[in-house]
């Protein structure tokens, strides 16, 4: 059963928090006291990266599933919004296309979408990303510090992507890539009331031409924002402040 973390529960306007890959549900630390004086807050500790758990991650359309389940047997029939970082935007996305409780905003950062590509091109994509990730776990710090050079992350910072990298089974870190890569959006789409926001940081631009370009195709309904001097996941990280005040914002 996954373990979801719940803040300032005397709230009414429900956010759903659901953190990328390489990390645990504590990348959300610098922004819960920022906003659970008004948001009820519910953070899953997803399947793999649950150091309460020693359950592997499973799929980005399973994790959506079970969490629109979690909601719907608590009686939660309302979500001001469900808010994702990479990995993290791909479940956001399938929490909100399951249409099983009402969302007013579904906020991806930086979101992975499906990769437009043959099966065996894909495959070999994933295969590059979990082989980094394992040369992560054993390369360390002086490995990530080349990776992530494009934000000011502290040598704390990097240890502790080190430490989840080395908490995370192999099944777990080869799932999350190759199905973030491949999950199955619904076709045909249909019609949502569901606002949809892609967060793009300046830094990751380049790599997220094809998301970008999925999520104009696909939903054409979505806003684009883009955030300024921020590298991929670096918003609710380094400039909490700005996160708050862009999700009390939304309309």
């Amino acid at each position: 059963m996954m373990n979801i973390h719940e803040f300032g529960k005397e709230n009414n306007e429900i956010i759903l928090l659901i953190h990328p890959s390489v990390v645990k549900w504590d990348y959300f630390e610098n922004v819960i006291s920022l906003l659970q004086e008004k948001y009820h807050l519910l953070i899953p500790a997803l399947p793999g990266y649950d150091f309460e758990n020693d359950s592997d991650f499973t799929s980005v359309e399973q994790i959506a599933s079970e969490l629109n389940d979690w909601l719907s047997t608590r009686g939660y029939r309302n979500l001001y919004a469900v808010y994702g970082c990479s990995m993290g935007g791909s479940i956001a996305l399938m929490v909100t296309l399951e249409q099983r409780i009402k969302i007013n905003h579904c906020i991806m950062d930086g979101g992975i979408t499906p990769y437009q590509l043959p099966w065996f091109v894909t495959r070999f994509i994933a295969l590059k990303d979990y082989l980094m990730m394992m040369l992560g776990r054993v390369g360390g710090i002086s490995l990530l510090e080349k990776a992530f050079a494009t934000d000011e992350y502290s040598k704390e910072d990097l240890q502790y992507v080190v430490d989840v990298l080395r908490h995370c089974s192999r099944k777990t870190l080869w799932r999350t890539f190759d199905s973030c890569n491949n999950y199955r959006v619904p076709e045909p789409v249909s019609d949502i009331n569901t606002q949809i926001h892609y967060w793009c940081a300046k830094n990751e631009e380049k790599e997220r031409k094809q998301d970008i370009a999925y999520m104009k195709r696909k939903f054409p309904q979505t806003e684009f924002t883009k955030l300024p001097d921020l590298g991929h996941g670096g918003l609710v990280l380094l400039k909490p402040e700005v996160f708050s005040e862009m999700i009390c914002k939304l309309s």
